[in-house]
């Protein structure tokens, strides 16, 4: 029987080419009692793998703080290269309502992880997004700025810049952490057929909100060395006010202006059922799906609960 109380998490984690250190962190979630591990995204192109989860708020602080401390003896931030930004080899933990509580009962477990984290791995912890409590870095990019050297200057020069949790120096080989409570948040990435990063850069910085583009977007352009391709990759941090269609036909309207086609889409873990219909498969481009790409789908065939 699926609990009345339910979280998702969607940890990221600094690593998308060890297929072993990857098994590992997901045997460990899965290890853990009442919380359903739903998707594991793997991208070695950004060099990051991203688990969706969902599961009773106490057994997912246990998983997820299991899953750091994994992660933090199996991976070197000193080693990591890889197209997307990060902070630690646990970049980003958020902690989203899912049924039975409220954003402020995570907002408290965000908290309590964080805390656990800082005290217990040493490992600096800045809060973000609802659970913030400064409000000039609440956004992720704004703690993400610079990447690993930038937050780490920012933690010896600057004293506004002292973690929430843990010490106010980097860990030589974890990095930071960042632990936050939001809104569902879709992560969706447009393919281009063009080699040109400058073009996905630009593409990146019109639709982006804080560049006047659509609602609730955040963007940037993304080599895939892989491919010799690049990559507008978004976040739509609020499906309600821009959904996956109208961002795909921004890019796609941005990209006929460079004469650029677009090759594919790709849907980074799971959606909401609210936020798909069965069209999008098609209109959007969307490459084809090992498993039901719909959260609550999954959880109804997960065998956790």
């Amino acid at each position: 029987m699926i609990p009345q109380r339910l979280v998702e998490s969607v940890p990221n984690i600094s690593e998308g080419r060890d297929p072993a250190v990857i098994a590992e962190l997901t045997a460990g979630i899965q290890a853990i009692p009442q919380v359903a591990l739903l998707d594991v995204h793997v991208d070695p192109d950004h060099h990051r793998s991203v688990f969706t989860m969902v599961g009773e708020p106490e057994a997912m602080g246990t998983a997820l703080f299991r899953l750091v401390q994994k992660a933090q003896q199996l991976i070197d931030i000193r080693q990591h290269q890889g197209a997307h930004p990060r902070i630690g080899v646990v970049d980003v933990v958020p902690w989203v309502p899912f049924q039975g509580v409220s954003m402020e009962d995570c907002v408290m477990y965000a908290e309590d992880l964080g805390a656990r984290v800082g005290q217990e791995l040493k490992i600096p912890v800045y809060l973000y997004e609802q659970a913030s409590r400064v409000p000039s870095r609440a956004k992720l990019e704004r703690i993400r700025q610079g990447g690993l050297s930038g937050l780490a200057t920012r933690m010896k020069t600057d004293s506004k810049w002292s973690p929430d949790y843990g010490p106010s120096m980097m860990h030589p080989t974890a990095g930071a952490i960042a632990v936050g409570t939001r809104f569902f948040l879709i992560a969706f990435n447009v393919v281009l057929q063009s080699d040109d990063l400058e073009v996905a850069k630009h593409i990146a910085q019109a639709i982006r909100t804080s560049n006047g583009g659509l609602p609730s977007v955040k963007a940037m352009g993304v080599p895939l060395l892989s491919r010799q391709l690049v990559q507008v990759s978004m976040n739509l941090t609020d499906f309600r006010k821009t959904s996956l269609r109208m961002a795909f036909e921004f890019v796609k309207r941005e990209a006929h202006c460079y004469g650029v086609e677009i090759i594919e889409s790709e849907i980074v873990g799971l959606v909401p059922q609210v936020a798909w219909d069965q069209k999008l498969l098609y209109d959007l481009k969307v490459t084809p799906m090992k498993f039901d790409p719909i959260l609550e789908n999954r959880l109804e065939q997960s065998t956790v609960f």
